[in-house]
């Protein structure tokens, strides 16, 4: 079949009627007639039969409708790449980020591009670090935001900012003005844990688990934004991400870095001896300045 004949199957599929899908595809409803025939014809059976002036699909047509539906799938990243450039003459900007970093930091600087380049489209998305090597290596991203450093062969990494490890704690928690909490005060106190293989869990680990006695986990979480969730709920205390721990003190609850400061920094990804087009290069300004700026403060 060519892909013209899929698109009349499926514009019959969600109408079923011929009159109504030449509308849709905007062609002839005779034209129409003639893409079906000659999609039977070349598959072998037939795909819609007329009952009380209505096509309905028969059991052949069912079954490809799972595939056909893919295929549209695939087929939008063409036609929203083909749209970008023919109004904008330039691609989208595609970002993804882990998902500490599209809470606060990554939005704020997707805003502050918008007003440099007010006409650009731009997507954001959010996965794991492993997952956003993948998007970059296929290219179906353009730049990549994470707390951790890959270290993979086909990937520049890029040191944006630097920041620390940071508690969580209900309000009250900590005492007026404390500024910071020794590691060695955990001892003994309900944590709550991370779920899975976490990059920034190895920095952190070894030193709870010398200490005695050792932080009780009731409750384990896959992400570091759940964990704050988790100790608004009253769960215990959590060790986060600096950028998770500005939004939740700005939610309430107590925040201090630990003492020894464990650092944690601001990755940007890309793959390797790829062009920077304009709008790359001013995000990862802004996203530096902004970064630099949320953990000075």
């Amino acid at each position: 079949m060519r892909l013209r004949h899929i698109e009349v199957i499926q514009a019959l599929l969600q109408t079923s009627h011929l009159g109504t899908a030449a509308e849709m595809l905007q062609l002839p409803v005779a034209a129409i007639e003639g893409m079906l025939r000659e999609a039977e014809d070349h598959l072998g059976f037939m795909l819609f039969a007329s009952v009380r002036g209505r096509l309905q699909a028969t059991r052949e047509a069912r079954q490809l409708q799972v595939q056909i539906a893919r295929v549209y799938e695939a087929f939008e990243p063409v036609q929203r790449l083909a749209d970008s450039l023919r109004q904008y003459q330039a691609p989208p900007l595609r970002v993804i980020c882990t998902p500490p970093l599209a809470q606060q930091l990554v939005p704020q600087g997707l805003a502050s591009l918008r007003r440099r380049f007010p006409d650009a489209p731009c997507s954001l998305h959010s996965q794991p670090t492993r997952d956003i090597v993948r998007s970059l290596l296929l290219r179906e991203s353009d730049l990549g935001l994470s707390l951790h450093d890959p270290e993979h062969p086909d990937i520049h990494c890029q040191l944006l900012a630097q920041g620390k490890l940071q508690l969580l704690a209900p309000h009250g928690w900590l005492q007026p003005r404390q500024k910071y909490i020794g590691v060695q005060d955990l001892a003994g106190q309900s944590l709550v844990g991370l779920e899975g293989h976490d990059p920034l869990s190895p920095l952190f680990d070894s030193k709870l688990q010398a200490l005695r006695p050792a932080p009780v986990i009731h409750t384990r979480v896959q992400t570091h934004q759940m964990m704050r969730s988790m100790v608004e709920a009253g769960e215990g205390l959590a060790i986060v991400d600096p950028f998770t721990a500005l939004g939740a003190k700005a939610g309430g609850l107590d925040v201090c870095p630990l003492s020894p400061a464990v650092p944690i920094n601001l990755y940007a990804l890309t793959l390797n001896h790829g062009l920077a087009t304009a709008a790359v290069s001013a995000l990862l300004e802004i996203i530096k300045a902004q970064a630099e700026a949320m953990l000075a403060g």
